[in-house]
């Protein structure tokens, strides 16, 4: 399936809990550090309810990963090389470090996502668009 003149090569879906992260984070308050990037975590903090933001993140990341492991066989991106921001009101991803190299050799183009959450859930999708060849 082509979008615009790049492929579709990868697809990732992801839901969680919201109380689950804000209860891992209040438990572990370095896990901020090591799932987020600190603009992530800014981000988040200065929003209503910031457990909310942070899992719409998680899931949103858990959703990047799973759609780039059909473009980078074999990796797992760790996750401080997926950074989740906004651009012009729109949840953007950008890829950090030795992933956005691997990215780039293996096709990927860009990485599209949606995140969505109510009051019980955060979920996130992510669509990884280039050439598989």
């Amino acid at each position: 399936m082509c979008y615009g003149e790049d492929m579709i090569i990868g697809i990732g879906i992801d839901i969680i809990e919201i109380a689950r992260v804000e209860r891992a984070v209040e438990r572990r308050r370095r896990l901020l550090e090591r799932l987020f990037t600190p603009q992530e975590v800014a981000y988040c903090m200065d929003r209503g309810r910031p457990g909310a933001s942070l899992a719409a993140r998680f899931a949103a990341k858990e959703a990047v990963r799973k759609a780039c492991s059909s473009a980078i066989p074999g990796e797992v991106i760790p996750w401080l090389h997926i950074e989740i921001y906004r651009d012009g009101g729109r949840p953007t991803v950008k890829l950090l470090g030795n992933t956005a190299l691997k990215a780039e050799r293996n096709g990927i183009r860009e990485v599209l996502v949606s995140l969505s959450h109510s009051r019980e859930y955060a979920c996130a999708s992510a669509l990884v668009l280039g050439d598989k060849g």
